[in-house]
């Protein structure tokens, strides 16, 4: 645990700076999400997009990865925690795309680019990562052996379908900023372009912070996860 608490502390501290640019950029230029002749309804529904998209999928299910490696208790209320955050990312992200359904345009008129169609993968991603965790790690009727052999491919597609989900919301935020450049004749040195790029470049130290958190030693040593992968892989030794 001492060797990852600066990689945790770090990761909290760009979470909070992800969730204070993104409510900056929601809250103090409304009127780059939507144009000013569009309803107030539709305007809450753009500003909830990049809201639960980032605060909601990305830094939930970055704390929620995080979980197993610093949150006290047993292994099983760890799990527990980790489903149930993973589970409100999940939530978020889902309502996040329904509001750019919602819009007036319809449903097809918003899958046009590169970043709609990662937002669609991703979030089928992590619907099918939930429910895999979910019936093979949760599930108490499962077999151990089938747990382990799960397991490798549980964490590849978790670290996957969040590193995709952060890319998915740059490839956004691009999208966005090149939009506003063009058609508002926005100044690349504004304070709303500062306030993207940043919102950008914490995104990518987030990511990379946290898949680093997870990927790094927990500091068991090579015997006990030999014992707890063996004890696994054969339930009649620890029966």
């Amino acid at each position: 645990m001492a060797t990852l608490f600066p990689l945790l502390l770090f990761a909290r501290i760009s979470g909070l700076i992800v969730a204070a640019l993104v409510l900056s950029w929601a809250l103090a230029f409304k009127s780059s999400f939507i144009p000013h002749s569009s309803s107030q309804e539709q305007l809450v529904y753009a500003v909830l997009h990049p809201l639960l998209m980032v605060i909601g999928l990305i830094v939930v299910s970055g704390e929620a990865i995080l979980i197993h490696r610093w949150f006290p208790g047993s292994r099983n209320l760890k799990k527990s925690v980790h489903l149930c955050l993973q589970g409100v990312a999940l939530a978020c992200g889902v309502f996040g795309i329904w509001t750019k359904f919602h819009g007036e345009n319809g449903i097809v008129a918003n899958f046009y680019s590169l970043h709609s169609w990662m937002g669609l993968i991703c979030i089928c991603l992590f619907g099918a990562q939930w429910m895999m965790g979910f019936m093979s790690f949760w599930h108490r009727g499962e077999a151990r052996a089938s747990r382990v052999r799960v397991l490798p491919w549980h964490i590849f597609l978790g670290l996957y379908a969040y590193g995709l989900a952060v890319a998915t919301a740059e490839t956004g935020l691009l999208e966005k900023l090149t939009l506003l450049q063009a058609n508002r004749n926005l100044p690349k040195h504004c304070p709303e372009s500062m306030v993207v790029n940043g919102l950008g470049l914490g995104l990518a130290v987030l990511g990379g912070i946290v898949i680093l958190a997870a990927a790094s030693p927990k500091g068991h040593s090579f015997q006990t996860k030999l014992i707890y992968a063996s004890s696994h892989a054969n339930p009649l030794s620890s029966s």
